[in-house]
């Protein structure tokens, strides 16, 4: 590989990292939800969205400047997680998997359509707090804005890995979402501590969506693509598995930059951004033919 290919490479595994921080915490939120209800959120998505809108709101209509826009999008965003359980999905989570489902297609239908509602379904543009500067490291060349979303993507999934590990409230959302009838027994909130791990799924929706309305632009159907290849990274990671979210969004990333980058050559000239989507679907249907569990989740026994 010539020295310039190289550099290329590099820079497209940097982009794909950045991407793919996006798609580890969007993947995290499905983990999170997943692992208390045992069904996908459908709607988290259109509630990265929303929140997104509200820190646009707060930056054009408010003069707030973006990190403490940031901040308090995230204060609300958790408020608003624990209020959709609470509200919304409490009543019926002693129901069917199914009832839970169909309440979770309603809640992305009844947000996409507030949005638009509220803000009209006009692109908007949300700017970036890094900057369009770029850095030569090592003759790689690097944008502020990937530097700033790998980091900004990692110090979240640290503190929530901090959080879960370190602390008892931690621990308690650990103990609800695993047990909840042995967790009651000793004396945890079990219905607390999910409506917490709607909050936190939420919060990371919100993280999630502000960063990517930078790079794709705010509309109110910003985060449709993004939640496929975060559901790509939680299966294959294993969609029980906080870790494998991560290490899936991370590896969705980076795969889907190097095909693009490949896309030069011969052999890989069939791959164009138009199969970006189809390849997530492909992964997300290889992955349950083959390993349904993922790679860091353990396969499911049942005593017979």
């Amino acid at each position: 590989m010539l020295a310039s290919e190289f550099t290329d490479f590099m820079q497209q595994v940097v982009s794909g990292l950045a991407s793919g921080g996006i798609y580890a915490l969007l993947a995290l939120a499905l983990v999170i939800i997943h692992r208390s209800t045992g069904v996908i959120n459908f709607a988290q998505g259109e509630m990265a969205t929303l929140s997104t809108y509200i820190a646009w709101a707060l930056i054009a209509h408010h003069a707030w400047s973006y990190w403490p826009a940031f901040a308090a999008t995230l204060v609300l965003s958790f408020l608003g997680g624990v209020g959709i359980h609470r509200v919304v999905i409490r009543p019926v989570e002693r129901g069917s998997v199914l009832r839970i489902v169909i309440v979770t297609i309603g809640l992305l239908v009844a947000i996409n359509g507030f949005i638009v509602w509220q803000w009209s379904g006009e692109p908007q543009q949300l700017q970036g707090p890094f900057g369009t500067e770029v850095y030569d490291i090592g003759g790689v060349i690097v944008s502020a804005s990937d530097i700033g979303t790998i980091v900004v993507a990692l110090g979240i999934v640290l503190a929530l890995w901090a959080l879960f590990q370190f602390t008892k409230v931690g621990l308690a959302l650990r103990a609800a979402a695993v047990n909840p009838n042995e967790a009651r027994l000793v004396g945890v909130r079990v219905s607390w501590m999910l409506a917490l791990g709607w909050g936190l799924a939420a919060l990371l929706g919100a993280v999630a969506g502000m960063l990517t309305a930078p790079t794709v632009g705010l509309d109110p159907n910003m985060m449709a693509a993004v939640l496929i290849y975060s559901f790509a990274a939680a299966v294959l990671g294993g969609i029980d598995s906080p870790l494998g979210a991560v290490v899936g969004g991370l590896a969705i990333g980076v795969l889907l930059n190097m095909l693009s980058f490949l896309s030069q050559y011969d052999a890989f000239g069939w791959f164009t951004e138009e199969l970006r989507l189809p390849m997530a679907l492909l992964i997300i249907l290889a992955v349950l033919l083959i390993r349904p569990q993922g790679i860091f989740g353990k396969p499911e026994v049942k005593r017979v």
